[in-house]
């Protein structure tokens, strides 16, 4: 069952920035095979929570476990076990996109058969035509460059997937084609996604659970489902505006 083994363990975590306090005592839970949304405004702590379960930061204070081991102490082990993308992630602009999911491929596993047979699954996740491809990705939109980004992270075949902003500055369609990779994805492979987003009523559909953030703090966490119930509210987007009104 979906979510009943912990990915992820957070608790109590603090993280400073000079005298901003980005993260206050966060404590947060995330289940396995999950698509897990961590929502909230700009400037909320999405961004420095996803960099320290990344293993790119320290928290200051609290634990956080990722499949059982401590962070940072065993931040080697867990790098091998997870994929990031991060929001302004780009591509190599002189290559096709065929040539960047090779490239990245062979990162991993050397020019060998293997870094051939991952190349060729990123470039099915990615959705695009062999045409598209074949392209110099100078030439692609930034929604085609979004997809082979986030195929090229998908398709080392990571159990924990890490996505900050995946549909952020995206077009209706564009943003329509990162939700349906990452569903059939996500289903498809047992694997966890934590992504990050601003758009409350976008990940209402995409996410299996969600966690509100504002101001470093979780608000709450639940599946959208139950917290639209719970909160009597029409979206997720109104379930927001009224705890951060409460907690201002």
């Amino acid at each position: 069952m979906p979510g009943a083994s912990k990915v992820v363990s957070v608790r109590e975590v603090v993280k400073n920035f000079g005298k901003v306090r980005a993260l206050d005592k966060v404590s947060v839970e995330i289940g396995e095979g999950l698509i897990f949304g961590l929502i909230g405004p700009n400037g909320a702590g999405k961004t420095t929570l996803l960099r320290i379960l990344a293993t790119l930061l320290k928290q200051d204070e609290g634990s956080v476990k990722v499949f059982g081991y401590d962070l940072p102490e065993n931040r080697a082990l867990v790098r091998n076990l997870i994929s990031y993308l991060p929001e302004d992630a780009g591509l190599y602009s002189r290559l096709t996109g065929w040539e960047n999911l090779y490239y990245y491929a062979m990162l991993y596993y050397g020019k060998t058969a293997k870094a051939l047979e991952v190349a060729r699954a990123g470039a099915r996740i990615s959705g695009l035509s062999e045409q598209d491809l074949n392209r110099k990705t100078s030439e692609y939109s930034k929604g085609m460059i979004r997809r082979v980004a986030i195929a090229r992270t998908l398709m080392i075949g990571s159990k924990l997937v890490i996505l900050d902003e995946p549909t952020s500055g995206l077009d209706v369609f564009s943003a329509y084609a990162i939700r349906k990779i990452l569903k059939e994805y996500s289903k498809s492979n047992s694997v966890t996604i934590i992504l990050s987003s601003h758009n409350m009523i976008e990940v209402e559909d995409l996410c299996d659970e969600v966690a509100l953030i504002n101001r470093g703090r979780i608000i709450v966490q639940g599946s959208p489902r139950d917290l639209i119930h719970a909160y009597n509210s029409k979206n997720l987007e109104e379930v927001f505006i009224s705890l951060a009104g409460e907690k201002s």
